[in-house]
């Protein structure tokens, strides 16, 4: 068992094509289950961050492959993990 705090200082990559992620910002919990919907990755603005985007990657949890010791590998295109920010 992980705590989030453990899972958001891990790298997530796609296995599909190599991006890199980034770092997982939230999760999307079903509160009547108790289970992790996705993971919510910020995309970083241009300038250092300072800009953000209107966008995020929301990658579902049936989607990650696998929990290493420093990153997390998903499997799924990277245009369909792509979302406006609500």
């Amino acid at each position: 068992m992980e705590r989030f705090s453990e899972l958001k200082n891990k790298e997530v990559i796609n296995i599909c094509d190599g991006t890199r992620y980034g770092y997982i910002r939230d999760l999307e919990i079903d509160t009547k289950t108790a289970r992790i919907l996705s993971i919510i990755i910020p995309i970083e603005g241009k300038f250092w961050g300072i800009f953000c985007s209107e966008e995020e990657y929301c990658i579902p949890w049936s989607c990650i492959v696998k929990i290493g010791d420093d990153i997390i590998l998903v499997d799924g295109k990277t245009e369909d993990m792509l979302r406006n920010v609500p």
